[in-house]
Order: structure tokens, then sequence, then C-alpha cells
């Protein structure tokens, strides 16, 4: 819930990029790993940092689901260590958001990185759900069942970061699955949420760092799943309820979550990509909070 109004209206929009510049000077002379929040010494990978006690207004909540497949597809190996797919981008894109969220807006978030699976009792504690990298996810019916309650319940969903055709097969499958009434739509670019704080022409379309670095505007389409057909155009999409309430929303062929994460680690990074995703972050939280 949302104390009072956003402190910054449409007419400061524009704002955006000078005062996410002026937060990001004060990281520059720190060290590349160093996220604007310091995080606590744990390890919080697992889950461990899901404690609610400082969870104030809004906390974002990553959900952990299991993936069908093994090295690669499940899990795979990236800066020393194995990620499953659910974790990508985690902890650091999660609470980096949370940070700038609280200084763009007046939501107060809980600072800790929050991750439940969809049966837990406690899921109708976390409204706002996040799903990241499920090109190869699988849910049992009992998961089904829990996020078809979520969502009908007035629940919100927000899936990122998965590419080409393959992967939105997988996705579309399972949320055929939890809302066979319902079927996606693309959400069109006059829609509120590209406006709800940031004004947005469209949902960008965001590489890895590391693809960018090397002058990518998208992921190759050789490390998802295959066939990565049409991975060069961001989907903007989102299933609706029958009074037009958007329950869930995909930000596919793009990822997001790597302009929050990566937005120390180079200032020509963080002006193309970090700002816009943030933009984009901001106004798909604020639209789920307030609808």
């Amino acid at each position: 819930m949302l104390r009072r109004r956003s402190s910054l209206g449409l007419a400061t929009a524009a704002c955006l990029l000078p005062a996410l510049l002026a937060a990001w000077s004060t990281l520059a002379s720190q060290p590349q790993v160093t996220p604007p929040r310091e995080r606590a010494a744990t390890d919080r990978r697992a889950g461990e940092g899901a404690d609610t006690s400082e969870r104030g207004d809004f906390s974002f909540t990553r959900v952990e689901y299991d993936s069908t497949g093994g090295f690669r597809e499940a899990y795979y190996f990236y800066e020393g260590r194995l990620w499953q797919r659910w974790e990508t981008d985690h902890p650091q894109a999660d609470e980096n958001f949370v940070f700038r969220l609280a200084e763009l807006t007046s939501v107060v978030p809980n600072p800790r990185s929050v991750t439940r699976r969809l049966t837990d009792p406690d899921l109708t504690s976390f409204p706002f759900l996040y799903f990241s990298d499920v090109g190869w996810m699988t849910l049992d019916d009992a998961e089904v069942a829990a996020l078809r309650d979520h969502l009908l319940r007035g629940g919100f969903l927000w899936v990122d970061d998965f590419w080409g055709l393959a992967e939105w097969n997988t996705w579309e499958q399972e949320m055929a699955r939890v809302l066979p009434e319902v079927r996606w739509r693309d959400i069109p670019t006059d829609h509120q949420i590209l406006r709800m704080l940031f004004p947005l022409e469209e949902m960008p379309q965001i590489p890895a760092r590391d693809f960018a670095e090397s002058g990518w505007t998208h992921d190759p389409p050789e490390i998802h799943r295959w066939p990565a057909y049409g991975i060069e155009r961001g989907n903007f999409r989102g299933w609706f309820d029958d009074e037009g309430r958007l329950m869930a929303v995909a930000s596919h062929n793009t990822d997001i979550a790597d302009g929050w994460e990566r937005e120390a680690y180079g200032q020509w990074y963080f002006e193309k990509y970090s700002t816009v995703a943030y933009a984009l972050g901001v106004n798909i939280v604020l639209h789920g909070l307030v609808h």
C-alpha cells in the first residue's frame, strides 16, 4: 500500500536521468561489485533474507520455482558459482531496485531480499510477485492452483528476462494452466502502465551487461533455449481479467533486472540501460500497487 501519492509526478519525470546520475556519481569510486545499499555479510541466495521484520509498505517478492533439464537448462555456471534459473540476478538486482524505488517514490519498501515459493502458507502477504528466467520453468498442480488463486484475489505478477520463441512457449503453456480462460495480449504503447510515473514510449530492450559490452542490443540467441526465433524484438504482454485489470505482465526479450543489478558496473551502461530499467520497474510496481 502507498502511504501517500508519489513525491514525483509526471511533470518531473524528465528528471529521472539527472537524479540517477547524481546518485550514481557516489558509486563511481566504489568497487564495481558494491550495490547502492550495503548488503548483510550472510549469503541470502536461498531465501535467507526473507525476514519480513523490515517489510515496510511493499516487498519485492521473487518466486522460487523448479526447472526441467540439467546443466545450462535448469541451472548454469556464471561468475564462479552455480545459479538456479529462478535466482538469476538475485539478490543484487532486487535490492538495488527497492533502494531506487525508495529514492524515487514515497513507497517504503522492505530493503531485504524476499523470496517465496508459490505454495508457502504466507504467500497472501506478498501481493506483488516477480519471476525471472522462466525458459525451463515447470509448475506442479499445487503451484498452478496457488498462482491462480493469487491472481484472482487481486495479486499482481511480473515475469522478466526470458528470450526467444521456445522460452516464451514455456511460459505461455504454464500460464494457460493458471488462467485457461484468459489469453495474453500485447500491452499497447498508450497503456497507463508505461506512464504511471515516468512516461515511456515503449518497453526498453535491455541486453545483459556482458553482451552490451560487445555491442549487442539483445542477448545472442545461442545462449537461450532453442529455437530462439524473434529474439531481436522486445515484447510487452499482459493478462487481463474480465474487467480489464492487468493481472500479469511479461517483459519478454529483455533483461530489465540486469539494468538494476549492473548499475554500478560502468557509467555508460548506467546511462543507457539502468535509467530506463528503473523507470519501467517503478511504473510496473506502482501500477501493481494501485490497481
